[in-house]
């Protein structure tokens, strides 16, 4: 699962021919969970609040980084890394 970014001990990541709709994956602690790209909906999965919050505002600033590398892993591309939420 390629890393695209790494925030406050949350880890974003995306599979390569993953399944529709666009998503992502954040891992905080024992937490993970599935994002849709473009409405911020949990898909599947937790995280606590703090680190929702935190992702949510991430996905904001990044949703057409986030949907350039969901392309690319669909056409099993290399990934391009996304900055950091500060």
């Amino acid at each position: 699962m390629p890393e695209l970014c790494r925030f406050f001990g949350i880890v974003i990541a995306m599979y390569y021919n993953d399944h529709a709709p666009a998503h992502f994956h954040a891992k905080y602690g024992g937490e993970q969970a599935s994002i849709a790209i473009d409405s911020g909906e949990v898909l599947e999965g937790s995280l606590s609040t703090r680190a929702l919050r935190l992702v949510e505002e991430w996905r904001t600033l990044h949703r057409a980084e986030l949907l350039d590398d969901w392309q690319r892993a669909q056409a099993r591309q290399p990934l391009s890394k996304i900055e950091p939420l500060e």
